[in-house]
């Protein structure tokens, strides 16, 4: 309790603040396109894990979407980690048990720093934290007992040298104070070191008497300034001795000394010296070292009899750039005297620079622009001055360049435009130097990959294809196939086929061709026509796979080729079941008399409507002949009485293709000099006024029928219907054939040089169609019969494509009944009820 009470009016009382102490100072840099910042907290030691740092996010101002989307993270090299970032909350919390003592020893202010590192942009952001110091060692001292022997004829004044407290603590926290228990020899004087701590001596106050007390026994007591105050204790023994009244001293207070770093064990520093007055073993001195911390005493040795100082350990300047140790001189009588070596350590390049790859991005888009970070690099040197300078480097022929940020800290960046399709990735070393002699240097190879973008269109490998495919194609035959390259990759790359949505006579593309969208090969949907069309241009194009696609597009002409698939088509003369086309040849016709002409054609092209004409069957070839390419049939020689005057030939057209196709053609030829000749010898009439009287029933029953239709309608119409009806009736009943005269129609408009020739036509049929047929044509102006004496069905008007004889103005001709052999009649000038009544009689 009385030692207490002592020592309350000595104690200092310190109080740390409950909470966070914490000042920030934020700066921002723009540096080669990174945003820099540096925040400084303050927190005491020891915290539990999980307490609350600050605020990094408001302190920073960033939002917290922006530190998860930046991948947010903490860097810290090589140290401990001893705090943890949230980033869902955005604060910074401690995550390791954080010692000061352990962490910087008796250095203050202490503090550690580290990086926080964010992403797409990157930014990097230096945390300084202090941490601040807790009372939370009691100063200790090294040994349990102090021992001293001291001469009783010590001299009042005579110092003695103390062992020293430990205090790992700093600040007010440190050891602030020695106290000596009362006695009546001893006073306590209290020194400090230049670096701050302090050591005591004990001072002899009055003369020891050894017969009265040959031995004293005191305790020191050294206490700190925290709150709560703590302190210990050690005894010190002291054995009086008998007299040796002089201590040896040092010839200098302090020495100074010089070691390089990487000394080898037993080199030489440097020499204490003490002298004492005394003689014999008195005066005999030993040299101590004392007050050692740490690993030094493991570092240097003295001499005990010489005071010659070496190495015994390794050095590192790194750990330690100095060092202050206390020698002490100690004559036989136990007299002592004390001093200060300070020795320097002189930095070697023995450290080659460390280079750190904070944050790199191994893919980087082909389209980034210059001046994109690809990494963050730290480099360190521990070396110091001209040793810890570095300067750093990349390969040459690349890219990219280096350049510094903050202190230590460099940036990647790229220099141009990269494009992956010249170099798809990069191995990019990069060299640290420090600036020694000689200098170290170290290296770190990154490799970059250069991730593609769709910049490359499809090309194909011509501007435009031409092919051929034969008509009467299979459908799904394979026609063409186009082909495109793309310099990009993967699905950039990957091309697709398309056609372009064209028509095609009207008519979409698609109902032609098909491709196949993954190998570009065209197919015929149907089966061509070389007669329907004759050439197909579609344009195919072809796209990628990119966003947005590209895409390009090439025309491909499909030429048709012809096929000798038609056969001729006769024109004229016009072969039907139901009539008989006879030509007239008077008998007076001389050698080489034009019968008639065989006019066919061929939808086919070039050799293909190559067209001859061969007379396959007469009945007299002696009489007649056919003309091989323009087909007209002549006499040979001269018509006789005695030539038969029915004729009947058979004429052959052929083409000239592969397989060759041919028709064929029945030409009746009439050798006579009148009608009745030929009528008597083709025709019989003895059905014709059966014939007659059904027509006129149908006749009646027709126009009743329209009558009572347009009565309703209009009187004053139907009476002119009637009467031209009535009109038209004269023609019915008449005996006399009408063969009226039409003016020429017909011309090859073809184009196919099978007719070359203009020949102009009169037509007339007779009254009786149901049971013969006539048709009247004169070409050149030679007359033609047409008759059917055996036919029982109506002849039908032509309306094939392929007759070029009708045409959409041409007179209407109807078959009427009536008693003559041969009539026609030109109905552009009858009235409409009796067209109307024609026809239905017809039916």
């Amino acid at each position: 309790m009385a030692l207490e009470g002592f020592l309350q009016p000595k104690c200092i009382k310190w109080r740390l603040c409950c909470g966070l102490r914490w000042q920030v100072l934020l700066f921002l840099l723009y540096f080669s396109h990174i945003v820099s910042g540096q925040i400084r907290y303050s927190i005491p030691e020891e915290m539990k894990k999980g307490s609350l740092i600050g605020n990094v996010a408001q302190d920073l101002g960033l939002d917290l979407k922006r530190l998860r989307a930046g991948r947010a993270r903490i860097v810290t090299g090589e140290s401990i980690q001893y705090t943890e970032l949230k980033t869902d909350k955005g604060i910074l919390v401690v995550s390791e048990r954080i010692d000061r003592e352990h962490l910087c020893g008796d250095v203050t202010p202490c503090s550690f720093n580290f990086e926080i590192i964010l992403e797409n942009p990157m930014e990097l952001h230096r945390v300084t934290v202090e941490v601040l110091d807790v009372n939370d060692h009691a100063p200790s001292f090294p040994i349990q007992d102090i021992q001293f022997e001291i001469s009783e004829s010590a001299n009042v004044g005579a110092r003695f040298l103390l062992e020293s407290a430990v205090d790992p603590d700093v600040g007010l926290n440190a050891l602030q104070n020695y106290i000596l228990t009362p006695n009546y020899n001893f006073i306590l004087k209290q020194h400090a070191n230049p670096d701050g701590s302090k050591y005591a001596e004990m001072v002899l106050q009055k003369s020891l008497d050894r017969e009265e007390h040959p031995r004293l026994s005191v305790k020191l007591l050294a206490v700190d300034g925290g709150t709560p105050q703590r302190s210990s204790t050690v005894n010190i023994e002291i054995t009086v001795l008998d007299v040796n009244d002089n201590a040896p001293m040092f010839n200098q207070s302090l020495y100074r000394a010089t070691v390089m770093e990487d000394a080898p064990k037993g080199t030489y520093i440097t020499t204490v010296n003490a002298s004492d007055a005394d003689s014999g073993s008195n005066g005999q001195i030993s040299y101590y070292l004392s007050k050692l911390k740490g690993n030094t005493v493991d570092i240097f040795n003295i001499d005990m009899a010489t005071g010659t100082i070496s190495v015994s350990g390794q050095i590192d300047y790194e750990k330690d750039n100095k060092y202050e140790i206390r020698v002490e001189a100690k004559d036989q009588g136990g007299l002592t005297d004390s001093s200060k070596v300070v020795i320097e350590v002189l930095d070697v390049n023995d450290n080659a620079p460390v280079i750190n790859v904070m944050s790199f991005s191994s893919l980087v888009s082909e389209d980034a622009p210059p001046g994109t970070t690809i990494a963050i690099i730290n480099v360190k040197d521990a070396d110091s001055e001209r040793n810890g300078q570095i300067t750093c480097s990349i390969n040459t022929n690349l890219p990219f360049k280096i350049q510094s940020s903050l202190s230590s800290y460099y940036n990647l960046i790229s220099d141009i435009a990269l494009d992956r399709e010249t170099t798809p990735e990069y191995n990019i070393t990069i060299t640290a130097t420090d600036s020694g002699s000689p200098p170290l240097s170290s290296t770190s190879t990154l490799h970059l990959r250069i991730s593609d973008v769709n910049d490359n269109a499809p090309l194909f490998h011509q501007r435009s294809y031409s092919t051929y495919v034969t008509e009467n194609n299979s459908p799904g035959m394979s026609i063409f196939t186009v082909s495109a390259r793309d310099s990009d990759w993967n699905q950039n790359a990957r091309i697709s086929y398309l056609l372009e949505d064209t028509q095609i006579s009207g008519t979409p593309v698609s109902t032609y061709i098909s491709i196949n969208s993954e190998t570009g090969v065209l197919h015929a949907v149907r089966s061509y026509d070389y007669e329907q069309i004759k050439q197909l241009t579609v344009v195919v194009k072809a796209q990628d796979g990119g966003s947005p696609p590209l895409s390009s597009n090439v025309t491909v002409k499909i030429m048709i080729q012809d096929q000798n698939d038609n056969s001729p088509q006769v024109l004229y003369p016009v072969q039907t079941s139901s009539s008989l086309v006879a030509e007239m040849v008077p008998r007076s016709a001389d050698v080489g008399y034009l019968v008639t002409k065989v006019v066919a054609v061929d939808i086919d092209s070039g050799q293909n409507a190559w067209l001859s004409y061969k007379l396959q069957k007469a009945t007299d070839r002696a009489l007649f002949e056919v003309g091989l390419q323009n087909g007209e049939i002549r006499t040979v020689r001269q018509v006789t009485d005695k030539d038969v005057v029915k004729q009947r030939l058979i004429v052959v057209v052929e083409d000239n293709g592969q397989p060759s196709r041919s028709a064929t053609v029945n030409v009746n030829v009439a050798v006579a000099d009148s009608f009745p000749e030929v009528l008597s010898e083709f025709t019989d009439f003895t059905h014709e006024k059966e014939y007659n009287d059904n027509l006129t029933f149908y006749l009646v029953l027709a126009l009743a029928v329209v009558s009572f239709l347009f009565i309703t309608c209009l009187a004053v119409i139907i009476s002119v219907k009637i009467y031209r009806w009535r009109q038209s009736r004269v023609l019915y009943h008449s005996n006399l054939p009408v063969i009226p005269y039409y003016p020429p129609r017909y011309a090859d408009t073809l184009g196919t040089g099978t007719l070359q020739h203009v020949y102009n036509y009169e037509v007339c049929r007779t009254t009786d169609s149901r049971k013969s047929d006539c048709k009247f044509v004169r070409p050149c102006s030679q007359n033609v019969l047409i008759m059917d004496p055996g036919s029982t069905g109506t002849m039908q008007r032509m309306q094939s494509e392929n007759n070029i004889l009708d045409e959409t103005d041409s007179p209407l001709e109807v078959s009427l009944n009536s008693t003559v052999p041969c009539v026609a009649i030109h109905l552009s000038n009858v009235s409409f009820l009796t067209k109307l009544a024609i026809v239905l009689s017809g039916l």
